[in-house]
């Protein structure tokens, strides 16, 4: 799926800063009505390091509330998680009535690092296909929707945005030894992102790819979806506990 997209795609700065400032408007009108409404969602950021992840989701929540929603940035798993299954720390992150939960790297790590690095056997990443589709269509049967983004940028443009953020220092804390190496497994990654999108985008919870080259177009379109899929669910009707 990566060699099909269009990574030429890109947004002038004036075009973008102009709809996105549009688009920050309604999503901070719609997370309100979400958290009136007492409806919840979930939000996946998968992709390359320096793809700009947090950036889009910076831009996503600059307006809203910050009591309609929370961000959690996933890193290496703790003692206590490590005892536990892999999913269990994110069910303990999922949101309440009303409120939005964006993660930054997901349980989508146990098929991407955890497969590529050697720490999950083989027998466990393939497992997991099944235990993450199920564990979604638990939220969606819940009237919980789970947006699942994967922002894809060149090799070329990783090595580039690497170098600026070795040479910024208010930046650089970003880089380390791990994002080098990470690059030199750069086929095998691509391989277990191909895989990941054959075996989990369904029908309920699609993945959606974006073009992340230019970062002003991956960010507006990002909050376009976004957009809609809030919308949508406004419409479907809160699920009644019996």
């Amino acid at each position: 799926m990566l060699h099909q997209l269009d990574m030429t795609l890109a947004v002038d700065k004036q075009t973008y800063e102009k709809a996105m400032a549009e688009l920050q408007g309604k999503l901070r009108l719609l997370a309100s009505r979400m958290y009136n409404a007492r409806k919840s969602m979930v939000l996946v950021f998968e992709g390359w390091d320096a793809a700009g992840k947090g950036g889009a989701i910076k831009r996503l929540t600059q307006n809203i509330d910050p009591r309609h929603y929370k961000v959690y940035s996933i890193s290496k798993p703790t003692e206590e998680e490590y005892a536990h299954h892999y999913l269990w720390r994110f069910w303990n992150k999922l949101p309440r009535a009303g409120e939005i939960a964006i993660f930054d790297r997901s349980w989508y790590g146990r098929v991407l690092v955890e497969r590529v690095e050697g720490f999950a056997r083989e027998e466990e990443w393939r497992r997991a296909y099944q235990e993450i589709n199920d564990f979604e269509n638990q939220l969606v049967r819940a009237r919980i929707p789970v947006l699942k983004f994967f922002i894809h940028i060149t090799k070329d443009e990783q090595y580039k945005r690497f170098r600026e953020r070795e040479a910024d220092p208010f930046k650089n804390w970003k880089l380390t030894d791990e994002d080098w190496r990470n690059r030199e497994k750069w086929d095998s990654y691509v391989e277990a992102i191909d895989e990941m999108f054959r075996r989990t985008s369904t029908l309920r919870s699609p993945w959606h790819v974006i073009e992340g080259e230019d970062k002003y177009h991956a960010r507006l379109k990002i909050a376009q979806i976004f957009e809609k899929v809030l919308e949508s669910a406004l419409k479907e009707p809160r699920l009644v506990k019996k």
